[in-house]
């Protein structure tokens, strides 16, 4: 059976770019038939900040990616947090060193720093390596009885995978096909530390073999230790799961990996929820208090770097592809192979976009409930019938929930001011005299839209030459306030005569221009 897994740090709020990992690992998942298990690798004790790994469980399920096991639901592979599996990564440890494929070193910060200068004085770069292992402080050139004495005297000292000299490593990608490494490229990575953590390149190969990943579907940010976890495997003589190294979720310019900075500069988030940093007291934007669906999220992370093929009978030069698509529908259509090697820009105007349309997609009683929401805010109310009216007729025009006050106000709050340039282009002096005979003949013809319309426009603008766009925005003017809103007839209908006329009453007395 397929399973995969979604392994983040809680170090802090889910990257968007994590989002997509998880979104990834989650399609397959599904349309495999698999599981889908979350993992919390929280090896690096430093960097745990409390609340996160609270938050990226809630991040995902408000995004509807669910789990088969997990930290948060159990499961028979756990415990799911690797501080709880602590014990269990010491044999293994020693057992790479029994095999010859690990060793003690146990070389000071300092002179590894000391290392480091020497290097830099002479333009180079030091690395731990089978080149310089020999001359560091480590079990290899100390020999392991001297190893074991300092060990047994408290010496501090961490575990080195020792990488075979001189040796071609591939590492087989799903998305990148074959990619080889020379183990001389490679530096001895510290697998296990001092303080008895493991590091996450051990705790990783462990926790993936014994919960019994097959598929390790991650970005590319990892794609350099690969060579790493493959030679892990080969060291315990484990079947390696099959990798795919998800390309990176770039800046809207495309230059450089989407960051948090990008997001404060161009006013979009890059976290799914907001995050209040408990360090420093931050706060951070996130798409669910700004208004976005969770399905447009999911669904515009999915195009980020995939797309599901061209549409069937497209056989154009430029394909034709599908982008409106449920959750149900991505997992139908995931296909790997579909995946860029290269990074994805973010767009800020596709993910509106992405909101409009599933905001329409809302019936009109879900609208609603949004606008009696920001309704009783603002200390009116209305009739559940009307509202929904309301909202069915606007919601076209929404992109975000927070809009509809703004956007539908004038449905329920009669204006009690007019917007100056508005009236400046529209409202000559003699409007007030237009306005009457509106009020005239609203009094006088049935009050139904076919009548209204014909009466207003036809029998009075068009007979009398006068400009249909300045009467009628006039009247749209004493109406809502400001040339917004919909087919003015409809609006009139919608807001009834007696209303519509105390208005337009209000308006020509207030209004006065030379």
């Amino acid at each position: 059976m397929v399973r995969v897994r979604f392994a983040p740090s809680p170090t802090g709020p889910l990257h968007i770019g994590g989002v997509r990992t998880a979104l990834y690992n989650y399609l397959f998942a599904r349309q495999q038939g698999g599981k889908m298990i979350l993992r919390i690798e929280d090896t690096d004790q430093t960097r745990f900040v409390p609340g996160a790994e609270q938050y990226i469980i809630e991040a995902l399920d408000w995004l509807g990616i669910k789990f088969d096991e997990g930290v948060h639901i159990g499961g028979p592979y756990g415990p799911y947090r690797q501080s709880d599996r602590k014990p269990m990564y010491r044999q293994y440890a020693d057992q790479l060193i029994a095999d010859g494929w690990a060793y003690y070193a146990f070389d000071k910060p300092e002179a590894l720093e000391a290392k480091r200068k020497e290097y830099e004085a002479q333009k180079k770069t030091f690395q731990y390596d089978c080149n310089t292992r020999g001359g560091m402080e480590n079990s290899l050139s100390l020999g392991m009885e001297e190893a074991q004495r300092r060990i047994d005297a408290g010496e501090p000292y961490v575990v080195r995978f020792k990488f075979p000299d001189n040796i071609d490593i591939t590492v087989h990608d799903l998305i990148r096909g074959d990619v080889t490494m020379n183990s001389r490229l490679l530096d001895d990575k510290v697998l296990f530390k001092s303080d008895g953590m493991p590091t996450y390149h051990l705790a990783n190969i462990v926790d993936d073999h014994t919960m019994e990943i097959t598929h390790v579907i991650r970005g590319e940010e990892w794609l350099p230790s690969a060579p790493l976890h493959v030679m892990l495997y080969k060291a315990f003589g484990w079947e390696a799961p099959q990798f795919a190294h998800l390309p990176l979720l770039l800046k809207p310019e495309g230059n450089g990996k989407l960051s948090k900075r990008d997001g404060d500069r161009l006013g979009f988030p890059v976290f799914p929820l907001e995050w209040h940093d408990p360090k420093s007291g931050e706060i951070s934007s996130g798409y669910r208090e700004k208004g976005y669906l969770p399905e447009a999220v999911v669904n515009m992370l999915a195009l980020l770097g995939w797309n599901p093929g061209k549409r069937e009978g497209d056989n154009g030069a430029n394909p034709v592809y599908q982008e409106i698509m449920s959750m149900d529908e991505l997992i139908k259509l995931f296909n790997i192979e579909h995946i860029s090697k290269n990074g994805a820009k973010f767009n800020l105007d596709k993910a509106k976009w992405f909101n409009h349309e599933y905001f329409q997609k809302l019936s009109d009683e879900e609208v609603a409930s949004y606008l009696e929401a920001q309704m009783k805010e603002h200390g009116v109310a209305a009739d559940h019938a009307y509202v929904v009216k309301v909202a069915g007729m606007m919601k076209e025009r929404i992109t975000f929930p927070s809009e509809l006050w703004e956007t539908c106000c004038y449905f329920f709050v009669a204006p009690t001011e007019y917007n100056e340039k508005d009236v400046a282009k529209r409202w000559t002096p003699d409007m007030h005299i237009h306005m009457q005979k509106v009020i005239d003949i609203l009094n006088s013809v049935p009050f139904e839209y076919e009548a209204i319309h014909k009466a207003l426009l036809d029998d009075y603008i068009a007979a009398n030459g006068l400009n249909t766009g300045k009467v009628m925005n006039s009247l749209r003017i004493a109406v809502v306030g400001r040339t917004v809103g919909p087919d003015m007839i409809t609006l009139v209908m919608m807001l009834g005569k007696e209303e519509t006329i105390r208005r337009v009453n209000r308006a020509i007395e207030k209004i006065k221009v030379n």
